[in-house]
């Protein structure tokens, strides 16, 4: 099982990524979590995921803060983040492909997000 943690802020999101992956490859475990402190707080008291797939704009903490709280963690700084937005400037895009392994717009194509996720972590 490759097991992949969606952090993102609206639960319609959540649900539409997890059931998209989930149906794709039944090797994908997905795990979601609605903002970055129950991510840092999964990641703490579980196994490391495989990837996670990450919303930039989430309120308390955003994507790009808890990026750098999770590669500032010994355990946690291997583990490829991908950042999946609805932020389309150029700058976000830019900074996401550099820092992340990838930066996938939304609305984003379910066949897309599956071969790129498949590029980083394959079966």
């Amino acid at each position: 099982m490759r097991k992949i943690m969606v952090v993102d802020d609206e639960e319609d999101q959540l649900f539409t990524i997890k059931k998209t992956l989930e149906y794709a490859d039944k090797e994908y475990e997905v795990i979601t979590l609605n903002n970055g402190n129950n991510c840092l707080q999964y990641l703490k008291n579980n196994e490391k995921p495989d990837l996670i797939l990450l919303d930039i704009m989430m309120p308390k903490m955003t994507g790009w803060e808890l990026y750098d709280k999770i590669k500032e963690n010994d355990d946690w700084r291997n583990i490829p983040v991908v950042f999946l937005t609805a932020r389309t400037d150029e700058t976000a895009e830019k900074a996401g492909k550099f820092f992340g392994e990838d930066y996938i717009q939304k609305p984003f194509d379910a066949e897309d997000l599956i071969k790129r996720i498949n590029q980083i972590i394959p079966a």
